[in-house]
């Protein structure tokens, strides 16, 4: 069996060569990328088999890269490797089309493990997180909750985050002050607990606040 095409996309850079190192005997590795708008402006060309993919990536986050790179690649097999132990960003990363799902606190070999299933048309899910998964099916979104007593202003501005827009960028395309977005950025980090940037994005996709792409 030819070894399988794989692509990493990370912001972390310095785990690119670790993770080639540990794929290159198993699997061609046709590239490593930094942010979501070099995966989705590329990946298609190279025609990857499987994509390993982070969540909170900058200028378009992972899901939503990936979940386009799906529907130009219907075969291409997504595995999400992310800090996220919530179960609804789990559900989620399958309901944009994953195959796979682990933690990068995980054990390294677990990738490879993760390759070969999902080139088999299986699923994998990384044992620390497969007691949450319920496959009837996904679980339900989440209940409704102050959430919904966010502003329009607070959804654009968490959307725009979501997407992996800097705070200036988000003020240039709703027309205010980035010292504006900053104040409902830290307003709402304070008012749910978040704790940082990767947070904010992990909160708007499990309050399924960002607009999934349907073009």
């Amino acid at each position: 069996m030819m070894k399988p095409r794989v692509v990493i996309a990370d912001d972390h850079v310095l785990l690119h060569g670790a993770l080639e190192k540990l794929l290159e005997e198993e699997c061609e590795v046709l590239g490593c990328f930094a942010d979501g708008q070099a995966l989705l402006d590329t990946v298609p060309r190279l025609k990857p088999e499987v994509l390993v993919v982070d969540i909170a990536m900058p200028l378009i986050n992972g899901l939503d890269s990936a979940q386009r790179i799906k529907r130009l690649l219907p075969q291409a097999k997504l595995i999400f490797m992310t800090a996220s132990e919530d179960p609804d960003v789990m559900d989620e990363a399958f309901r944009r089309g994953a195959s796979g799902y682990l933690l990068k606190h995980s054990a390294a070999s677990e990738l490879l493990t993760a390759i070969r299933e999902v080139r088999c048309g299986r699923r994998y899910i990384t044992p620390l997180m497969a007691q949450h998964a319920e496959w009837d099916g996904l679980r339900q979104p989440p209940s409704p909750t102050k959430t919904e007593r966010l502003t329009v202003r607070q959804r654009e501005i968490l959307q725009l985050l979501a997407e992996g827009h800097s705070m200036r960028k988000a003020a240039g395309v709703l027309g205010i002050r980035p010292r504006t977005v900053a104040y409902h950025k830290y307003r709402l980090m304070e008012k749910f607990g978040l704790k940082n940037s990767a947070d904010v994005i992990q909160f708007a996709i499990k309050r399924h606040l960002v607009a999934r792409f349907n073009s």
